[in-house]
């Protein structure tokens, strides 16, 4: 679940965007290391917090532990209106996009099938974790030895390698790398995902922080291996200017036929990330429901399938009218960098609830407290860099965030009176 919810699209666009940001081979792999560092210390943070509270729920429970109901409330509002449905709708939208590429499709066309694909799996995950486990084990595994083959074509490439164009470096800038290393931690997106489903996970308080160790590690040698292979047989100037830089480096590995296997794992590989997050999200509004925080019956789980079904529902409606309408862009690019925000608080969580008494984990982050802190301090300082880069967007992002604090203590005081 951590490997395929992680490696969705954005590997095989996301590049060209650090690129851009970043002039210098060396400099890309830089960025690239650094996100993966990042990312590694979210995962040790989270699967300290998860080995705590081995709850349905995960991000959700370790903040509204470590503060207050408030902010776990706020985290499933951005989640549902933009941060987890506009991220479904994002992916299905480019699954649609590469599928296209086989069965040419108008607008509307695309929009139906992105639409089609997260109610279809919907319905799988509707049906039983068992059968949505074994879509992403498949799709997963599928990916993973796509990636593989992919880097051992490059590895054993003949061609002609291309050389980092001199001069060039010392144009480097500490806000080009913080927004290259941003980049690079989209693509790195969900590893935290895998602690929503902790409920129904056996083992939970090991299992998930092996997962989520594992998992992460995974990731970062596919997408380092990746990337290796993209600079490896592509002119920088082309890797920047690239808006499908995969298929790019497929056709120059493989010729002309290149660019279908790239679409074709694409598809894999988008189907999968979207089966996995599809799967994790309503494990986030059901807990939040038994909390009382949401609509009760959001809460129930079905007698048969044993499944957060309306909330699963809830979910299918919200991420399809945002594909449906095209409107999931605006709303996810606004909101997208509040998650780090979270993060931040999260890792700050940590710290605050190791002084807790009756706080017992028994997985704890080694190094700490450097590596919570070293986790704060970037978060912060992407954070802050992404809001100077783009205030307007960010303030209104921000705004609809906050929102949800007069929501919730609109319902809190309504529970209290009923």
């Amino acid at each position: 679940m951590v490997v395929g919810t992680i490696i969705g699209a954005s590997i095989f666009v996301q590049p060209s965007e650090i690129t851009r940001q970043m002039p210098s081979v060396s400099g890309i792999v830089v960025a690239w290391i650094a996100a993966g560092l990042l990312t590694i210390c979210g995962a040790l943070v989270c699967a300290e917090l998860a080995s705590a509270f081995p709850r349905t729920g995960g991000v959700y429970v370790f903040l509204k532990e470590a503060y207050s109901p408030a902010i776990g409330f706020l985290w499933g509002w951005a989640m549902l209106w933009s941060m987890h449905s506009g991220i479904i709708a994002a992916i299905a939208t480019v699954f649609a996009r590469y599928l296209a590429f086989f069965i040419p499709m108008s607008d509307l066309a695309l929009r139906c099938t992105a639409v089609g694909l997260v109610v279809t799996l919907s319905a799988v995950n509707y049906v039983g974790v068992r059968y949505g486990g074994l879509v992403q084990n498949v799709f997963t595994g599928a990916k993973v030895l796509a990636i593989v083959a992919l880097i051992g074509a490059g590895l054993l490439w003949t061609g002609a390698t291309p050389v980092d164009p001199p001069g060039i470096a010392h144009d480097v800038t500490a806000q080009g790398f913080i927004l290259a290393m941003a980049a690079g931690l989209f693509a790195y997106g969900g590893w935290h995902m895998v602690t929503y489903t902790a409920g129904e996970t056996k083992d939970a308080s090991t299992t998930i922080p092996r997962a989520l160790l594992i998992g992460t590690l995974v990731v970062t040698a596919c997408y380092a291996g990746l990337n290796a292979i993209y600079l490896r047989v592509l002119p920088l100037d082309a890797v920047r200017a690239s808006t499908h830089v995969a298929a790019d480096a497929a056709d120059q590995l493989l010729g002309g036929g290149g660019a279908k296997l790239m679409a074709a794992l694409v598809l894999v590989s988008t189907f999968g990330a979207v089966n996995g997050i599809i799967l994790v999200g309503p494990r986030v509004y059901y807990s939040m429901a038994r909390d009382g925080l949401l609509f009760k019956w959001l809460g129930d789980a079905h007698a048969g399938f044993h499944t957060p079904h309306r909330a699963l529902v809830v979910q299918a409606v919200v991420a399809s009218a945002l594909a449906a309408t095209n409107t999931y862009g605006a709303l996810f690019g606004r909101v997208i960098y509040t998650e780090w925000i979270f993060f931040a608080a999260m890792a700050f969580g940590l710290i605050r609830l190791r002084r807790r008494p009756g706080y017992r984990p028994s997985y704890r982050v080694p190094g700490y407290p450097v590596v919570p802190a070293v986790f704060i301090v970037v978060s912060a300082v992407i954070v802050v860099t992404q809001v100077l880069s783009n205030p307007g967007d960010s303030a209104i992002g921000l705004g609809m965030v906050l929102a949800g604090l007069p929501i919730y203590f609109l319902w809190s005081r309504t529970r209290q009176n009923a």
